[in-house]
């Protein structure tokens, strides 16, 4: 089968730091299934595995954690789904990825893809989805429902993770949402997703916020840069409030939110799937619920760009344009 992978760490810039390779197709297990895959879209952590892993001398590493396809076999003990089945997902750290054109991924992760959406479009939304999910309603401890009305700040909120977490926020919670972006572009991206406010984190965002005059902001989401925006996020944080981290910063001086009986919790989307907890379906059912809000119109696809074929040089440019800093929303790409 066709596949993109590498074989050691190396800058984007140089041309063997994803390839073009040839791998067996993949068997199923018990619970996997196989998926003949469509779409992918490109994360940063793809591009944090590329410059962090290296594979087995002699092997290929395949990248990708995002992917709608359809079902091409089904393992022995498979129940959630059967062959023809189309299929959105994000995979898992522990096993080769999704750029690939056949790929096996435990069933309990797996959600449907949405009816009304392309492959492309579908694949933009499952780690993002997860992610903004777990983040808020797992780790944060936000309930669903539109009795509270606090604020939501999501600093990063034009990036793939804000994207979602602004419309999940909107439709399924009664708080205000102040998402942050820097330029105009974004901005707009942001406010047409739904955030009631977007203030700019390249300038100190708190007495922006004050001025807003809003209720107090009970809960942040970092998604980008923690590090240069915590003492801010300090300030900001409402007493007893929550900071929850998807990023890697440096060391923290958590003490700031101390006095605050603030807390910080982190979310990883791969815990579940990395070590097999009990409850790793509720990945199914959360991407099943997400593609039934997509299929309700209450929420949309975050896909900004499609780049082409899944191959090595397209690949290369998505990994260069997530290191940029500058994607808005998701990066796709689309066939073989």
């Amino acid at each position: 089968m066709k596949a993109v992978g590498y074989q050691q760490p190396l800058p984007i810039e140089d041309e063997r730091a994803l390839l073009d390779c040839d791998l067996p197709k993949p068997e199923p297990g018990p619970r996997d299934i196989r998926v003949a895959v469509k779409a992918v879209s490109v994360n940063p952590i793809d591009t944090k595995v590329r410059m962090r892993a290296t594979p087995p001398a002699g092997e290929y590493k395949v990248l990708g954690y995002d992917a709608a396809g359809v079902i091409d076999a089904v393992g022995s003990e498979v129940t959630l789904f059967q062959p023809g089945d189309e299929v959105f997902y994000a995979g898992s750290l522990i096993r080769q990825g999704t750029d690939a054109e056949f790929h096996l991924v435990d069933e309990r992760i797996v959600g449907r893809k949405p009816r009304t959406l392309s492959f492309a479009e579908a694949a933009a939304l499952p780690l993002t989805s997860i992610t903004a999910w777990e983040l808020m309603f797992d780790r944060m401890g936000i309930a669903q429902g539109k009795d509270d009305n606090r604020t939501l700040l999501i600093v990063g909120g034009a990036g793939g993770v804000g994207s979602i977490m602004i419309q999940l926020a909107r439709k399924l919670t009664g708080l205000t949402v102040i998402a942050t972006a820097s330029r105009p572009e974004t901005i707009q991206w942001c406010l047409d997703l739904g955030a009631h406010h977007v203030v700019d984190h390249s300038r100190p965002m708190k007495e922006q916020i004050d001025k807003l005059n809003l209720p107090p902001v009970a809960w942040i989401a970092s998604l980008t840069a923690t590090a240069p925006h915590f003492k801010d996020m300090a300030d900001i944080l409402a007493p007893q409030g929550v900071i929850g981290l998807i990023d890697d910063p440096p060391p923290l001086d958590i003490t700031l939110i101390k006095f605050k009986a603030g807390s910080l919790r982190w979310e990883s989307m791969f815990t579940r799937s990395t070590y097999q907890t009990p409850d790793m379906i509720a990945q199914h059912h959360l991407l099943n619920r997400v593609a039934g809000m997509i299929d309700a119109g209450e929420i949309r696809t975050t896909l900004d760009k499609v780049f082409g074929k899944i191959n090595a040089a397209n690949l290369r440019t998505a990994h260069a344009t997530i290191e940029s800093g500058k994607s808005i929303g998701k990066i796709v790409l689309e066939g073989w």
